[in-house]
């Protein structure tokens, strides 16, 4: 996703920036998360959303994303030890559980993305 404006259903225009994260976290919604999901794809289960909020209750305690051994263990307590791995993480979200869900989440784009 590239450019200033993300166009939702509604006709609401959210302002992200060249990679696609929202410039303004406060416009962040389940529904801005399933449509960006859509475009990539991709539809939201519960374990999509399990992740989406480690991502969202972590960075609201630290002010940064869930390093991946801190996001595997966290799945692992959250949806039992066959889930709770990052080839598993991957699955759910193909261009990286850092960066993807990081974006689904309305969160920053991520310190350790390049």
């Amino acid at each position: 996703m590239s450019g200033d404006e993300l166009e939702l259903p509604d006709g609401r225009r959210l302002a992200i920036d060249s990679r696609g994260y929202l410039v303004r976290p406060e416009d962040w919604s389940p529904g801005v998360a399933e449509f960006m999901a859509g475009r990539d794809g991709i539809e939201l289960t519960a374990d999509h959303w399990v992740v989406i909020e480690i991502f969202q209750e972590h960075f609201a305690r630290f002010e940064i994303e869930p390093p991946m051994r801190v996001l595997v263990r966290r799945a692992r307590e959250q949806l039992g030890e066959d889930k709770g791995t990052s080839r598993y993480l991957y699955r759910l979200f193909p261009d990286g559980p850092g960066t993807q869900a990081c974006r689904y989440a309305g969160l920053p784009r991520p310190v350790s993305c390049i």
